[in-house]
């Protein structure tokens, strides 16, 4: 299957690898920068002659690949997704897939439209340790689920920021919930059913001055089902990244995954005591060596067997923007000083410019 990567910045690296280890033939690498491509090509001997394209459209054109995964600034996801998507191109989108909800239905009605598929790269939904707690949920163990909570506890200096001076900002990317938590937040959405319905939160800008988005969110979920979500994340941390942790209640259970990207299972309770606490923690805690995790690789292998098999991806479009659409809820939620129902008929992160002007 011919792959293209457009976007060779900090996260490239992971999707090249996870091309090439799943036997993709990999026809173009695409980046604003000339540079960026060069330094990837330097780290992966293996495509030092794949072409380079500054202009993704060109290689869409000449390079004619059948998928193509898109890791720009996330406020482009939209437009280049509906251009390759338009041109007859199955779609892997780095999170999160939009900045609208306009933009995310921009980008299912092409997909449907057009017969292919769309993948949102939600990849920690392939975490060894997180597979294990799904399984628990989707065969019943867990009885009646009570509630789940999140928390992201990472560091964001302000050189981290001036690396790409998109990041912050809330016409390309949005603040700590939009850009390093909504992973997370698609963990919740999926394991409480994806339907929420009302959300009450608060955010602000705490520590970080030079950008306009929020560095720290806290919000309560209530979903469908009647079972309830609470949402930490923070960049506010002082002394580096501290934890990614997901824990899941119900009836007859109680589960906890942390570590960097929720790695690491600390807590398996069950009332049926199929399995034993300490073997599961041996045998589905994998450790990772930073925060994007194993989950690429598999995602991409999901992604090539749907195409291969006309389904639909693990983690599709239709989750994509679930993820979207509740962090918007959220800042709406925080603007407004009131609860907000879902689902949201519109709404953008640009709703939110000026919200955190002092």
């Amino acid at each position: 299957m011919k792959y293209a990567l457009i976007g060779c910045g900090r996260v490239s690296p992971n999707h090249i690898v996870a091309a090439t280890k799943n036997g993709l033939e990999i026809v173009g690498l695409c980046d604003i920068s000339k540079n960026a491509v060069y330094e990837l090509k330097e780290k992966y001997p293996l495509i030092k002659n794949v072409k380079f394209y500054k202009d993704y459209r060109d290689m869409l054109e000449n390079a004619k690949p059948e998928l193509v995964a898109i890791a720009t600034e996330s406020g482009s996801h939209a437009d280049i997704a509906v251009d390759c998507i338009n041109a007859g191109c199955n779609v892997i989108i780095e999170k999160p897939i939009a900045l609208s909800i306009s933009d995310a239905d921009r980008i299912i009605e092409a997909a449907e439209r057009m017969n292919v598929k769309v993948a949102a790269n939600h990849q920690n939904r392939f975490n060894t340790s997180i597979q294990k707690i799904r399984s628990a949920v989707e065969s019943g163990r867990f009885g009646k689920l009570f509630h789940a909570t999140t928390q992201i506890r990472w560091s964001r200096t302000e050189s981290y920021y001036k690396q790409a001076p998109w990041r912050g900002t809330w016409e390309k990317d949005g603040g700590a919930l939009m850009n390093q938590c909504i992973h997370n937040i698609d963990l919740l959405n999926w394991m409480l059913g994806e339907e929420p319905v009302e959300v009450i939160a608060m955010t602000d800008n705490l520590n970080h001055g030079y950008i306009e988005g929020e560095d720290i969110g806290l919000a309560i979920v209530r979903y469908k089902n009647g079972a309830y979500g609470a949402v930490e994340g923070t960049v506010n941390i002082f002394g580096g990244n501290l934890e990614e942790a997901f824990c899941l209640f119900g009836e007859n259970g109680t589960v906890k995954a942390d570590g960097t990207v929720n790695n690491i299972i600390e807590n398996w309770r069950f009332a049926d005591e199929l399995d034993d606490e300490d073997e599961v923690r041996k045998e589905f805690s994998v450790a990772v060596d930073h925060i994007y995790g194993q989950g690429h690789t598999p995602l991409y292998a999901d992604m090539i067997d749907a195409v291969s098999n006309d389904r639909a991806p693990y983690v599709n479009m239709y989750a994509g923007k679930k993820a979207v659409e509740l962090v918007l809820a959220i800042y709406k939620s925080s603007k407004e000083k009131c609860s907000v129902s879902l689902p949201l008929d519109s709404a953008a992160t640009t709703d939110f410019t000026g919200m955190f002007n002092k």
